[in-house]
């Protein structure tokens, strides 16, 4: 399996960390925006072929698929040029920044028939994996999810610190995984609300917001998202259920008592990010829909449009 790999980003390099652990792939293309540190990213992985140039890149015939870790602006228009290459693709979250897009991405995967795939990486954390085993075997029930999604980002920088040439959402990236996560973990949401507070001067977005969601089941959820935390960062899920409650950071999952559980073997490795690119290479290889299939996630994308409409 021969990929690209689109962003030479802080999230670029999580792939390229997972995928060299996958046998039977390669890394033969690597898209970035400046052409030197674009070749320095190449090079260090050992990817033969780098350049800035995206159509490029499409036109090569070494390359199978294609895994989009580029600005949200661009993940629509890219993924669907990938699909008209003939390319696979795994875009990572979110899928887009409207709901217009959305639908235009499912309906191109739908025209070729390729395997389209979004980065919801909460599905594959094996945390959020053992839950939704238990929920599957009937021994765990979510009466309520409380999520907390904090950073400290003031300024346009990336999660290494670098300057970044786009500008990130609370909305349409950060709150996609919550919202995707509570229905793939309770059932399909039927009700949701959002306030948000003041607009950042410089950067043009909220800096804080506050979500309600309700699933079918009757299961709520509470997202509270920051750009204005200065303290611990990243999101964190309590899942509140009828026999237990359990916390999951990340990959790492303990009870409500914070004693550890051991997730070691829910998958065959503990980091998401390689369990979403698994899956990816998996469906591909057995010609199936993936897990997170752009199919699967688009109700997410349905919500935050119409949490969009809420908050003006």
């Amino acid at each position: 399996m021969r990929i690209a790999l689109a962003g030479g980003g802080a999230f670029g390099e999580k792939h390229l960390d997972g995928l060299k652990n996958i046998d039977g792939v390669e890394v033969t293309a690597l898209v970035g925006r400046r052409q030197e540190p674009t070749q320095a990213m190449a090079d260090k992985y050992g990817v033969g072929f780098a350049t800035t140039d995206y159509e490029a890149m499409l036109e090569r015939d070494d390359v199978d698929a294609v895994i989009l870790a580029t600005p949200t602006q661009m993940h629509a228009d890219q993924s669907i040029k990938a699909m008209n290459a003939g390319k696979h693709v795994e875009v990572e979250i979110p899928l887009a920044d409207s709901w217009a897009d959305s639908q235009a991405v499912l309906d191109k995967q739908k025209e070729t028939g390729l395997v389209c795939m979004v980065g919801h990486t909460r599905r594959f954390n094996p945390s959020h994996q053992y839950v939704h085993n238990l929920i599957g075997a009937g021994e765990f029930n979510i009466q309520q999810m409380d999520a907390q999604t904090y950073f400290f980002r003031r300024q346009n920088m990336n999660a290494k610190g670098e300057a970044r040439s786009w500008t990130d959402h609370l909305l349409w990236h950060h709150a996609a995984h919550t919202v995707d996560l509570f229905a793939y973990q309770a059932g399909p949401i039927i009700q949701a609300n959002a306030i948000q507070g003041p607009i950042h001067p410089e950067l043009g977005i909220a800096m804080d917001m506050s979500i309600q969601l309700k699933a079918e089941s009757g299961a709520i959820c509470t997202l509270s998202l920051s750009f204005n935390n200065d303290g611990p960062l990243g999101t964190f899920f309590r899942y509140i259920g009828d026999t237990n409650t359990y916390i999951a950071r990340y990959d790492d999952l303990v009870n409500g008592k914070e004693e550890v559980i051991d997730v070691s073997n829910v998958d065959v490795s503990m980091n998401g990010i390689e369990l979403q690119d698994r899956e990816f290479i998996a469906a591909i290889r057995e010609g199936r829909e993936p897990n997170s299939s752009v199919a699967q996630v688009l109700p997410c994308y349905k919500v935050l449009h119409d949490l969009e409409q809420q908050l003006g």
